[in-house]
């Protein structure tokens, strides 16, 4: 199935080949009639799919519309959504996460979104995989403390909107000492 990117948005993204491994470090989606002090949301999650400039997948629609669409106070006056994810190497199915497939300059990408982003949303759902790379977002946050923070009751490719959207806290985290994505 093709998704298309939502109506009245402008996509950039930033693509690399290294080696043989195709990779996305970013996809920038802006409102055209966004008013130019709007709040910027950052998603990172899992790792990309076929998602570009001309066309979406699942999981980027979906979080278009979470964060553009779907009426939510937590993203009233947001006017862009930068997508990055723990790993950028592009794979849609059978992913394994092995370290090459980080990218070299993906956490140059996640700091840069993070820091450029009011709100950020963890959006890799509730799988126990990757917890490496997850805590290197979770240290990028806790070094940012003014940053208003969400979590994602599952993966986007596999959402429903009531109740997708969670707060979370960093300081929760510490002091529980366990998964941060899990309840």
């Amino acid at each position: 199935m093709r998704y298309e990117h939502i109506d009245g948005v402008k996509v950039t993204a930033q693509f690399a080949w290294e080696g043989d491994l195709r990779y996305r470090y970013r996809l920038e989606i802006v409102l055209n009639d966004a008013a130019p002090t709007g709040k910027t949301v950052c998603v990172a999650m899992q790792n990309p799919s076929y998602a570009g400039e001309d066309v979406a997948d699942k999981s980027v629609q979906f979080m278009e519309k979470v964060v553009f669409k779907k009426g939510l106070a937590e993203f009233e006056g947001a006017h862009r959504l930068i997508v990055v994810n723990l790993f950028a190497f592009i794979q849609t199915n059978n992913f394994q996460g092995l370290p090459h497939e980080v990218g070299s300059l993906n956490d140059a990408a996640v700091r840069k979104a993070v820091e450029e982003s009011e709100i950020v949303i963890l959006g890799w759902g509730a799988s126990k995989r990757f917890e490496e790379r997850k805590a290197f977002v979770l240290g990028l946050l806790g070094g940012m403390p003014h940053k208003t923070l969400f979590k994602t009751r599952m993966h986007p490719s596999r959402g429903c909107y009531e109740n997708f959207i969670q707060p979370f806290s960093i300081r929760e985290t510490c002091t529980r000492g366990s998964d941060p994505l899990q309840t």
